[in-house]
């Protein structure tokens, strides 16, 4: 099963709180909320479009948290809730033993090795939004097959960004790209071994 990472950015790498600020999950960020203003129907649909094509989400505790609470009570909204609901979830955390949210597993303990397994399984997509800290942990771990950004045109200036600055280096091969009318970018790269350097 490939490993997917799907997340959406600021021109300067901030992942946190796109929807909104969040005080119990982002306590002192102001800045949330920058993706909503310039979201367009194009984009959304292709953010819909990827969050319903894997077999299953592997999401970090405060995101799946989140979801739980919002998108846990609308599985018939024909969108975002049904895409979530409707899946497999392996929910990473070393806190919660016993989710409510049908058709959760919880990962603990070696979660290297238990997310290894799950990549064994034959075919598929494992997909994992949101959960920054999560994605940044699995790319440094190198589980992740493919990068799914979704960029957009703000400097937020402050926050949690994806990528740290210090970590292992990667080569990426650009797999897919797409431009939206507000300025948002979707790129896929694959993730390759380590780069050459002159």
């Amino acid at each position: 099963m490939k490993l997917t990472i799907s997340l959406q950015v600021t021109l300067d790498g901030v992942a946190q709180a796109n929807g909104g600020n969040n005080e119990e999950m982002d306590p002192g960020f102001t800045r949330g909320g920058w993706a909503l203003p310039l979201n367009d129907g194009e984009a959304v649909q292709y953010i819909l479009d990827t969050w319903r094509r894997p077999d299953a989400l592997l999401l970090g505790r405060k995101t799946f948290a989140l979801f739980e609470t919002y998108w846990g009570a609308r599985n018939d909204d024909g969108g975002f809730g049904e895409a979530i609901s409707s899946k497999p979830k392996y929910l990473v955390s070393t806190t919660v033993t016993d989710p409510a949210w049908e058709g959760t597993t919880v990962v603990s303990g070696d979660v290297a090795t238990q997310v290894r397994k799950l990549k064994e399984q034959p075919g598929g997509e494992l997909l994992v939004v949101g959960s920054a800290a999560l994605a940044r942990w699995l790319l440094e771990n190198e589980l992740v097959d493919e990068l799914n950004l979704v960029q957009f045109p703000v400097i937020v200036g402050e926050g949690e960004r994806f990528f740290p600055h210090q970590g292992l280096d990667f080569a990426l091969d650009l797999a897919d790209s797409r431009v939206f009318g507000t300025g948002i970018v979707a790129l896929t790269y694959r993730v390759g071994g380590r780069p050459e350097y002159a």
